[in-house]
């Protein structure tokens, strides 16, 4: 039989980590999100968007320097039909100086809209997958979490003022498919032959460089500003009417920003964050691809107990 040892100074380092035994440090929390994988197909001249619906959220969570457990309803729209979706997405910094973004995203329904004044049309045919990596190591150690400021439990001994650099790499999959064209007999005019595509998938590694910020200002109000530009090399495949083939232009190109506020008053605090992440690609053939993925949240908490600031 074997046995399992565990030593009390392993159960103290663990209880250390994952508990916060200190009753002011708790909240209970309101807020809003929305969220969004959508995705467009364009050339010179016009650009078919794909979007998904119910991109807004109510939840309730608890929040404490350890850790933040919020729980979202979507708000669904009754004379608009429903996109089926997972949607995860989350930022971390590891020892100090490791900033890691996590997304992985399936969305099922699109309304595919465009800007040459045809009419939008929902597509529940369509689905997308999205999931990957960010990595930015800074020079400098980071001075704050971003935890405790969307708990509203910013540090005193911050600075007023930090920021720092960093360079890192990133990597993606990204996919979506129909039963058929994405494009519909009244959009498909608007483009060549082989933007009528059945089915994409994607895998992208790249380098990545950038900021990450920190502000106190006046009032008790935070903020942050990220800023992350970095290009990759991406092998493609695209589906289309006729068969399929592998675009010859390998580049990927992305942006993400993340911009942050908050806001404490004794037992109350308002945190707002919103963050937003861009690619795009050639699909040879005039046609250009973009991906954009959004989350934006909006937390109003109430804390157990009053703090001293």
């Amino acid at each position: 039989m074997n046995c399992l040892f565990v030593n009390a100074q392993d159960i103290e380092d663990i209880d250390s980590l994952l508990v916060d035994r200190d009753l002011d440090n708790y909240s209970l929390r309101l807020f809003t999100n929305f969220k969004a994988n959508k995705f467009s197909i364009q050339n010179d001249d016009y650009k078919a968007r794909f979007v998904p619906n119910n991109r807004h959220g109510l939840g309730i969570g608890v929040a404490n320097r350890k850790i933040i457990i919020d729980i979202a309803f979507n708000i669904k729209n009754a004379n608009k039909e429903e996109t089926k979706k997972f949607d995860l997405q989350g930022v971390t910094i590891l020892k100090n100086r490791h900033y890691t973004n996590l997304y992985i995203q399936t969305y099922k329904g699109f309304t595919a809209k465009n800007n040459f004044d045809e009419p939008s049309v929902f597509r529940d045919d369509l689905r997308s997958v999205s999931f990957g990596v960010n990595y930015l190591y800074t020079f400098d150690d980071i001075e704050f979490s971003y935890a405790l400021l969307k708990a509203g439990l910013a540090e005193k001994r911050h600075e007023k003022i930090f920021i720092t650099g960093g360079v890192g790499l990133f990597t993606g999959f990204d996919y979506f498919s129909s039963n058929s064209s994405i494009l519909t007999e009244t959009t498909n005019i608007y483009f060549n032959e082989e933007a009528d595509i059945k089915r994409y998938q994607g895998v992208t590694a790249g380098i990545l460089a950038g900021f990450i910020s920190y502000f106190k200002l006046p009032e008790n109000i935070t903020a942050t500003v990220n800023f992350m530009p970095g290009m990759g090399l991406m092998y493609k495949k695209i589906t289309d009417q006729e068969g399929s083939y592998t675009p010859k232009h390998p580049m990927l190109f992305k942006l993400d920003f993340m911009v942050g506020l908050g806001y404490n008053f004794d037992r109350y605090y308002v945190s707002l964050t919103y963050s937003n992440g861009l690619y795009t690609t050639h699909f040879d053939n005039d046609n250009r691809y973009r991906l954009n993925l959004t989350n934006a949240k909006l937390a109003i908490g109430y804390r157990f107990r009053s703090r001293n600031n």
